[in-house]
């Protein structure tokens, strides 16, 4: 039986711009060893070609093939779930890709769908066109719902803030396509080729990497070397199968391969 990994990215191959210790000679391993992996990220802003520019600049080589996002994963749902749709998009460069890429096509006004993203060039006024759509009928996706990180200077509002205002504004709960939704882990394991009992995700947050694959009967890795705490792992109704302080204390094969 073959294995392979779904690897989130922030906190657990960099920090912002700052590459994790080892997170290089994980990858390395991985690639030597031709295990099947692909980088699992919610972020819908960044292009795969520029996710693998980032890697590069931080000393990890790898192809846009080796990435695997929620953008991907949204414009596959809406291309298998309603052919060549229509989508007014408040969203970036990844998103817009991915739609186009699916046989989605962008309008201005009466769109089927509504699909969020992240982004910084959007502008209360698209909101409110977005809103006014919304409750006209449209369909409201969003890519992922990760919240503020809370820190000062911080450059992206969390998806999470932006999404709340629109159902607020709407009355209509969004569907979230990115982790822990079952639409991204399942699209991202057949991306790789493999089955359940073959994929290990291996993440730092346990409401959606670690969730996501508990929910989904996938095998699952923390790292602490992002955002969870070892001190609150015990305020989850759910477990990781294995934690470490980083990749780079992982150890293949692994106990359950």
């Amino acid at each position: 039986m073959k294995h392979g990994l779904l690897i989130d990215m922030d906190g657990v191959i960099y920090s912002g711009e700052e590459l994790i210790t080892g997170a290089d000679k994980f990858i390395a391993t991985l690639l030597e060893k031709k295990i099947p992996f692909t980088f699992m990220t919610n972020n819908s802003q960044r292009t795969r070609l520029e996710a693998v520019r980032k890697l590069k600049r931080l000393g990890i080589e790898v192809s846009e093939e080796h990435v695997y996002t929620s953008a991907m994963a949204t414009g596959k749902f809406l291309g298998d779930q309603s052919p060549r749709a229509t989508a007014y998009v408040l969203g970036e460069g990844g998103l817009i890709t991915s739609l186009h890429e699916n046989g989605i096509t962008l309008v201005d006004s009466d769109p089927e769908f509504v699909v969020l993203g992240e982004g910084r060039n959007f502008t209360l006024e698209m909101v409110q066109r977005a809103v006014d759509m919304i409750l006209a009928g449209a369909k409201f996706i969003t890519t992922n719902r990760d919240p503020s990180p809370k820190k000062p200077g911080w450059n992206n509002l969390g998806i999470a803030a932006t999404t709340a205002m629109i159902e607020e504004a709407t009355g209509r709960k969004a569907f979230v396509t990115g982790k822990p939704s079952p639409v991204m882990m399942r699209s991202a394991r057949k991306y790789l080729g493999l089955e359940t009992a073959e994929t290990t995700v291996v993440g730092d947050t346990m409401e959606t990497d670690i969730q996501g694959g508990v929910q989904m009967g996938y095998k699952t890795i923390l790292v602490l070397s992002g955002i969870a705490k070892k001190e609150q792992l015990g305020y989850y109704a759910f477990k990781p199968d294995h934690v470490v302080s980083s990749v780079d204390a992982i150890e293949f094969p692994l106990k359950w391969w």
